[in-house]
């Protein structure tokens, strides 16, 4: 079938005729209908492939619509219209843009149901969504685009390596399960990895994402990751590896994000955190474990944007988001400090909110295979997800030191957006079986027993108290104004200081090499000026005979010379 929209092409007019409207109403009236129309395109499809189209010997397909691909559309259409929403006072027409360009591709490559087409809209999102760092207008910003789209355009790259070694191979490019078996699947597998934040590739993240506009941010928090986690449960699920590298991914950030100051690079932290139970759940690979990344993807999309938000709204009233400058805003921003709550618990895994719904399938499912290391760090996890997002993000801003800031309420378009998300996440937990109705397999799981709920809530409140007991005799980490290095100290302080090292070494060695050569030259000058300076022995007069003599031994050196 070809006579169906393909969704990201709706993202693509859109983007196309928005710098064309001038009333800014208008154009922010138009740019929430976009997702709106690009949803329904779709939403009442029957799951098949449509618009498949020839290309040489092989076939494209631009709109696969399955289980997987369905859940990860709707919740980026949602997560596409609530950061147009809260972005309603946006005047930037670049930002504009970048952000529908950037829905749209992701979109796209949940849909694409072939490698070329992936890699298309791979590439798309990278382009697109280094503008909305740009957008900020900073020599800073424009720094750290330029580090974040290398990266991305390398994961992009490795991706096209890839597919052109998979398709000597197998000859198909068809967007299927993979198995790790040769250096063509390898390098897709990096490439969705670095797209991930795996262990030791996670930096980008950190670094670009604190670096956009407030609510640039908001929009980039919910689609490269979660298309990554996408790729990996379409194309690796059940590789065992993803267990491992899953595990570490939610421990490293906890502490990283226990002693950062910037409450955004906080939620980056989080962010990585969270990606680790989806990649623990697409390495087990059971129907149970795939379901919990799926569903946790859903959840995570929208609690992560809502906690964004909170932090946006309160950037955008104070002008900051350190810790060490922020307090006591409870009073000045109540509405915004409740939605960040919700925020708080749902991202905690409290009963009743969406995360507590979706992240028991991954630890469930973890127990039920006999990984028990890996269940124990996930554990271990989830209470330091508790301790920096849980409680940090609320309590910094809200509850803590009162630094005397005097502000307004959050603007009414950013409240509503907080409002929708939060209204999603307790709507989730409350009533999760709408949303596992639309996950890959038949859920046979119940997530409020008596015995997971008194066990959540005991981890939880263990987590808490500890919280309080570490702030109350000052162990705790405390809010510097200060910046935090973890994996990009190599690229920011050991390269370039082991360059500049190198460089100093160089430089010294070629001083003393000049210092060498022109003492040598500065002699070799001092003998000819002794030899044939106005003193000199050849400036001398010489007897004619003397000179007949010298030239009788020339012309015999030179004899001698011609006949060997």
């Amino acid at each position: 079938m070809s006579d169906i929209v393909t969704p990201a092409l709706v993202y693509v007019f859109g983007a196309c005729l928005t710098p064309l409207i001038r009333n800014h109403v208008l154009r922010g009236l138009f740019l929430l209908a976009v997702p709106v129309a690009a949803l329904a395109t779709f939403v009442t499809l029957p799951y098949a492939n449509y618009n498949s189209l020839p290309l040489f010997d092989l076939r494209i397909g631009f709109l696969r619509i399955d289980a997987l691909s369905f859940v990860f559309a709707l919740v980026f259409s949602l997560a596409a219209f609530l950061s147009l929403l809260y972005a309603w006072h946006v005047r930037d027409r670049v930002e504009q843009v970048a952000s529908l360009l950037y829905a749209g591709a992701a979109i796209g490559a949940v849909f694409a149901a072939d490698l070329v087409t992936l890699f298309i809209f791979w590439e798309g999102t990278a382009l697109a969504s280094v503008f909305l760092i740009w957008a900020r207008r900073t020599e800073g910003a424009y720094s750290t685009g330029i580090r974040y789209l290398a990266i991305q355009v390398g994961s992009g790259l490795l991706l096209l390596a890839g597919i052109v070694l998979h398709y000597q191979d197998t000859g198909s490019i068809a967007f299927e399960h993979m198995e790790l078996g040769n250096l063509a699947t390898w390098l897709i597998f990096l490439a969705f990895g670095i797209k991930c934040a795996f262990p030791l590739l996670n930096n980008w993240l950190q670094d670009a994402y604190p670096a956009a506009t407030l609510t640039g941010t908001v929009t980039l928090s919910a689609f490269t990751t979660k298309l990554a986690v996408y790729a990996l449960a379409r194309g690796f699920a059940g590789t065992e590896i993803l267990i491992y590298i899953g595990a570490v991914m939610t421990l490293f950030p906890v502490f990283f994000a226990a002693i950062e100051n910037n409450l955004r690079r906080v939620l980056a932290y989080s962010l990585n955190n969270q990606l680790g139970f989806m990649v623990v759940g697409i390495g087990i690979g059971t129907p149970l474990a795939l379901d919990g990344t799926v569903a946790h993807a859903f959840s995570h999309v929208i609690y992560k944007g809502l906690l964004f938000m909170s932090v946006g709204a309160v950037m955008y009233r104070t002008g900051t988001a350190k810790a060490s400058e922020l307090g006591g805003l409870w009073k000045s921003m109540p509405v915004t400090m409740v939605f960040c709550i919700v925020g708080a618990l749902s991202i905690s895994s409290f009963p009743l909110f969406s995360g507590f719904i979706s992240k028991s399938l991954i630890v469930s499912s973890s127990a039920d295979t006999g990984h028990f290391l890996v269940w124990i760090a996930l554990t271990v996890a989830s209470v330091g997800v508790l301790e920096h997002a849980g409680i940090k993000i609320p309590y910094s801003m809200f509850f803590g030191h009162d630094r005397g800031l005097k502000v307004r309420e959050a603007p009414p378009h950013m409240l509503l957006a907080m409002g929708l998300a939060a209204a999603i996440c307790i709507g989730v937990g409350v009533w999760p079986e709408p949303l596992y109705a639309l996950l890959p397999y038949p859920v046979d799981y119940a997530p409020y027993t008596v015995a997971h709920v008194v066990t959540q809530l005991q981890l939880l409140l263990f987590a808490a108290l500890a919280f309080a007991l570490l702030t109350r005799f000052g162990l705790y980490p405390a809010e510097l104004r200060s910046v935090n290095l973890d994996f990009d100290w190599l690229y920011r302080r050991f390269l370039p200081g082991l360059i500049r090292r190198a460089a100093l070494s160089i430089a010294t060695t070629w001083h003393s090499l000049a210092r060498f050569g022109t003492y040598r030259i500065e002699r070799v000058l001092v003998l000819v000026h002794r030899t044939h300076g106005p003193q000199g022995v050849l400036a001398r007069t010489w007897p004619t005979g003397s000179m007949v003599l010298w030239i009788a031994v020339l012309l015999g050196i030179t004899l001698c010379l011609a006949y060997l």
